[in-house]
């Protein structure tokens, strides 16, 4: 028993591990990063399990899509132990002697690929029985479809290195019928390649091994090699070099290639698969540094990113997200304070006043005479998708069973990132109900507008975006570069059959006659925190609170009407789809838009300043109580939230001394709940403004079915958690809601 546990200590796969555990952390942590990727331990915010779990290609999760992840890890299996065997074959000289050194190699380097294996396949089958409530036939092909790709990527790989590996006996032979020496040869110019340390092979370096795997997974005894020439088994050794290369260069064709080809369906492999590509990429450029550079790596790594940094300063190595529509040739808008009172002089903002009450006295004209209706708001939350069904779900549902009066009485729609997504399409879908008696009340647009928008950006990410995107498009005269900004934007017009396909200023008459509500998309703008009011209209009373409109001081500016910012450089051409895009752009999802401005500023997801829209909501409330207090019978606001704010409370108890250091840093985690305090404070100032005239909020709130199950904040939903979405709106609290907003309608 003691010398089975002997030779098993001492076997091949356990000396392999240790010595991965022991020199090889970097290469190791491609697998530590994919798995916590893969368990949701990282990333679980972004959705980024699904990508793996739930690949898709050409919309579809089925055999093939998992054919091809299979397929892209094989190759990253293959690059690793490509790279181990590169780094770690000189420590275990006996290897030289066999027939097949490198297939050896792989088989008894089987631990850690296995038992990643085994974690994804049973984390996919859980997944899929729990989350998409497929049926077991289902589930297995899928996965069979990846260990088939798997198969099929290492037999390629099989059938290559048979042909191309050599072991110790070839090289003998090669040297009996050796050529007389060039002499020449010694003389001519040329690259100098690397000394390695031939005595390493029988130097106290070596590990010891007493057996190891063949090819059918037989335990053999290890011979020895003594009486072997170093310099024999080092060329044994050191002929994958050239291989390792091959399949850097092929992973980074196979990126750039499907990167440039990310318009075509077909070459939008599944982000799970481009993910596999780039880690075996990564892994042949780092075992190659490391080999090379050794002790010299660290050193090189470091210049190499300073230099990079660098590097991208300058316009040719950088890249930086547009606004589609908008003309960036001309000179660019003066981004200052004076030009901010410029446009937001006295007799502009008495123009936009007017035009907005011209508008609400069209929105009037829909009832009876002599009627005082009631002013609706509606302020939808950020949150991804689910934010965005939720929303959807919530107008849709409310007005279907008020017989459309929510949206006859709604004035204007305000919203941050997925909530604002929603709202857009379904006032999209309602103006299409005006003019092409389209039924804006069919449950399936939900169903479109819930599909997967997360696989596309981040295989985008992957094969483009960390690369210099080169690829462009035209949008009318104007050229843009394809990015996963681009991307989104195709995959969300894919999705909702392209509905959403206009520019800002085609709603300018729409809304101006008050055939539909209002939009105000709000993004926040990265360098002075301000909000940006994206609008058809003239929105310059937006720009800061009514009491300071005519104080001089600039400082009070707060929001910036981008229709009047960017009048030259055609604001109203802005695609719809950008609008709201630059309004969900979440960090390092989706890009940040650098808009035609001098000083240059970004723009980022709106829920960093209002993640409710309701501070539109209240302002515009405030900007024209006259008018609501004398035509109306009061405001009611319905608020839309993605989550319930009494869940959100973290304490300090049992901290260790970490957390207890950074515990003063966790306030900036609840930037939604400290919003919402402010919020409270600015309606019940509003509420006492108003006086006589009521002000009414309706809350709905999503709400799991199940504790800790509530779906998650990105750009995909699993069918479980679109289904608890969507019956979220019959629970008690939501139809409570529901009735006292009909019964405020009805008054």
């Amino acid at each position: 028993m003691k010398e089975r546990l002997y030779h098993i200590a001492y076997s091949f796969p356990v000396q392999l591990l240790l010595l991965h555990l022991r020199n090889h952390l970097l290469l190791l942590s491609t697998w530590i990063l994919t798995l916590l990727l893969l368990l949701g331990a990282i990333g679980d915010a972004f959705g980024v399990r699904y990508l793996f779990l739930t690949p898709e290609y050409l919309s579809r999760i089925d055999f093939w899509s998992f054919f091809l992840v299979g397929l892209a890890f094989g190759g990253f299996f293959m690059a690793w132990n490509l790279a181990s065997y590169i780094l770690s074959s000189h420590y275990f000289p006996f290897l030289a002697s066999m027939e097949r050194p490198f297939t050896k190699f792989c088989v008894n380097n089987f631990v850690i690929p296995s038992a990643f294996i085994l974690v994804y396949l049973s984390s996919m089958v859980g997944l899929q029985w729990n989350y998409e409530y497929w049926e077991a036939n289902t589930i297995f092909l899928n996965g069979l479809g990846f260990i088939a790709g798997l198969g099929c990527s290492i037999m390629v790989f099989a059938v290559y290195f048979t042909y191309t590996n050599k072991d110790i006996f070839s090289f003998i032979k090669k040297r009996k019928r050796r050529l007389p020496p060039n002499l020449a040869r010694r003389l001519a110019p040329g690259r100098r390649g690397l000394r390695y340390h031939d005595d390493m092979v029988k130097s106290n370096r070596t590990w010891i091994v007493k057996t190891y795997l063949n090819e059918s997974f037989q335990p053999r005894l290890v011979r020895s090699v003594a009486h072997y020439d170093n310099k024999l088994l080092m060329k044994v050794f050191k002929q994958n070099h050239t291989n390792a290369l091959l399949v850097m260069l092929f992973s980074i064709f196979l990126l750039l290639g499907t990167g440039y080809m990310i318009d075509h369906p077909w070459f939008r492999i599944p982000a799970a698969a481009s993910y596999f590509i780039l880690m075996a990429m990564l892994v042949s450029i780092g075992g190659s540094v490391i080999y090379w550079l050794q002790h010299w790596r660290v050193l090189f790594i470091i210049v190499f990113l300073v230099g990079l940094n660098a590097a991208t300063k300058y316009e040719r190595f950088s890249h930086t997200n547009k606004a589609y529509g908008l003309d960036y040739s001309v000179a660019a808008a003066k981004y200052t304070d004076s030009n901010l009172s410029r446009i937001s002089a006295p007799d502009i903002l008495a123009q936009d006043k007017a035009q907005t009450i011209a508008i609400l006295e069209n929105w009037k004209a829909r009832f009876p005479k002599g009627k005082k209706p009631k002013m609706v708001l509606f302020s939808a939350s950020g949150g991804g998708m689910r934010a965005a069904v939720w929303a959807m779900q919530v107008l849709q549902h409310s007005d279907r069973v008020m017989d459309g009066k929510l949206l006859q009485h709604l004035t204007l729609m305000t919203g941050a990132s997925g909530g604002g997504i929603g709202l857009s399409y379904m006032r999209e879908l309602y103006y299409r109900h005006l003019l092409e008696g389209l039924n804006h009340h069919d449950k399936r647009y939900i169903d479109k507008l819930g599909k997967d928008m997360l696989n596309p950006v981040f295989f985008t990410i992957v094969s483009n975006d960390l690369f210099l995107p080169w690829a462009t498009f035209q949008d009318g005269e104007y050229a843009y570069r394809k990015d996963r900004g681009y991307i989104f934007e195709q995959a969300f017009h894919e999705n909702t059959d392209s509905l959403l396909m206009r520019r800002l200023g085609d709603y300018k008459a729409p809304e101006a006659k008050a055939q539909i509500p209002l939009l105000f998309i709000t993004p926040s703008i990265v360098n002075d925190g301000r909000r940006l009011i994206i609008s058809p209209q003239g929105v310059s009373y937006m720009m800061r609170p009514p009491s300071t409109t005519n104080r001089s001081n600039t400082s009070d500016f707060d929001a910036v009407d981008f229709g009047r910012l960017f009048e030259n450089q055609n604001a109203y051409n802005l695609q719809m789809s950008s609008a709201i895009r630059m309004n969900a752009t979440y960090p390092y999802i989706l890009p940040n838009v650098y808009l035609p401005t001098e000083p240059n500023i970004e723009i980022i997801d709106a829920g960093f300043r209002d993640n409710y829209g309701l501070v539109s909501s209240a302002r515009f409330i405030h900007v024209f109580r006259d008018w609501i207090q004398e035509h109306t019978s009061g405001v009611v606001v319905v608020k839309v939230t993605g989550w319930d704010r009494s869940e959100y409370h973290s304490y300090s108890d049992d901290q260790g001394a970490i957390e207890s250091v950074l515990n003063p840093l966790g306030i900036f985690g609840q930037l939604s709940q400290l919003q919402a305090y402010e919020h409270d404070t600015y309606f019940s100032l509003l509420n006492d403004l108003l006086g006589d005239t009521s002000l009414d909020v309706v809350e709905f709130i999503y709400r799991p079915s199940k504790a800790h199950e509530k779906a998650s904040m990105n750009f995909h939903l699993s069918t479980r958690e679109q289904f608890d979405i969507m019956k979220a709106i019959h629970q008690k609290d939501n139809q409570a809601s529901l009735r006292r907003l009909e019964s405020l309608l009805n008054q």
